[in-house]
């Protein structure tokens, strides 16, 4: 069994001013590295195999959120992508289904999941300093933002195409009719900015539990399904990025419980 005792890694010169903003707003957040390692540690315990793992990511393409991918696949190997814009898992029930059928023999699977958001260098929650870009920071989550905005205007009685014409902005008009029934919890919220990734969050978990839900029969075997789901905190060069976990627990192939891991943060 390739497992190791967890311990934790160097970390950079992180900005204080950033890593301030995030643990005010985001308290728990730990940095990716770190997670990555904390995850292979506790799942080493519930019987887990590094070499015989499987992971599945549910991440939004942004080039920005590649940071926890690498971090996990230095342990995992490749991941299986099951999501798009935000974060949500486009991929649903059939790419699950698939990506059971690709589990090594007598292994298991470990599914990290969640929206994004960017923490500027100026603390700025919604925003991430891009590399090679000098023209200050820019609005991150993109899709999470354009969905907020889009429930804005319905709220306001303008009427937008609530279903897409063709298949060229399918996923972000998805996006935005999932954020609808809950938008009023960001709205109201004392600071959006940051409720946004917290509704969303909530609304892929729910997604996500469903998918398994239907897809769990797939597993063979013994097989066991660990889920990670939580928010990416994005970062400026230089500085770690960061992962609030919110949900993390192992269930068998029949869609059961088997252990709740979230104390493990």
């Amino acid at each position: 069994m390739n497992c190791c005792v967890f311990s934790p890694t160097a970390s950079m010169a992180d900005d204080e001013n950033v890593t301030g903003k995030i643990q005010e707003v985001f308290p728990g957040a730990v940095r990716s590295s770190e997670l990555a390692s904390r995850v292979k540690a506790v799942l080493c315990k519930n019987g887990y195999s590094d070499d015989k793992t499987l992971l599945a990511t549910s991440l939004c393409c942004d080039e920005v959120n590649r940071e926890l991918e690498d971090d996990l696949t230095s342990i995992y190997n490749f991941n299986f992508s099951m999501g798009g814009l935000a974060g949500f898992a486009f991929g649903g029930v059939t790419s699950f289904g698939a990506m059971a059928h690709h589990i090594p023999d007598n292994g298991s699977c470990l599914v990290v999941y969640g929206p994004h958001v960017g923490v500027d260098k100026d603390g700025a929650v919604g925003k991430v300093n891009r590399r090679g870009r000098n023209n200050g920071s820019g609005i991150c989550c993109g899709s999470a933002a354009g969905a907020a905005a889009y429930c804005k205007s319905v709220q306001s009685g303008t009427d937008p195409t609530p279903t897409p014409v063709d298949a060229l902005d399918a996923q972000q008009t998805f996006v935005g009719n999932m954020l609808l029934p809950q938008y009023d919890r960001v709205c109201k919220a004392p600071d959006p900015k940051v409720q946004l990734p917290l509704t969303l969050f909530d609304i892929q978990d729910e997604f996500m539990k469903k998918i398994i839900s239907k897809g769990c029969g797939e597993v063979a075997g013994e097989g066991k399904i660990a889920i990670l789901g939580g928010i990416q905190i994005n970062t400026p060069a230089g500085t770690s990025e960061y992962f609030l976990p919110k949900v993390f627990k192992v269930m068998n192939n029949k869609g059961e419980e088997i252990a709740d891991l979230i104390g493990a943060f």
